[in-house]
């Protein structure tokens, strides 16, 4: 079974927070939360990298990585889920 299919069986917050606990490491689960905060500041466009940065306590390295991935990867991940935010 592919992880996406796996992912798609659980069925409320609470399994999803139990299978990514089991699946990663802390450190794992807090560089996923970190990045995903980065992509939600950069969607609004309302701060510099560096002040970015500076909010979430993280490197402009890690900034300069999300955003790309936010707005010139064609994968467009990050934008599905800010775009269906936005919408729902």
């Amino acid at each position: 079974m592919k992880l996406s299919t796996a992912i798609k069986k659980l069925k409320n917050d609470k399994e999803i927070d139990n299978f990514l606990k089991d699946l990663c490491t802390p450190a794992e689960i807090e560089a996923m939360k970190e990045r995903w905060e980065v992509a939600q500041l950069l969607y609004k466009g309302e701060s510099t990298y560096r002040d970015i940065a500076a909010k979430l306590n993280t490197s402009t390295a890690t900034v300069t990585r999300v955003a790309r991935f936010l707005f010139k990867e064609t994968n467009k991940g990050y934008m599905t889920i800010l775009t269906k935010d936005k919408d729902g």
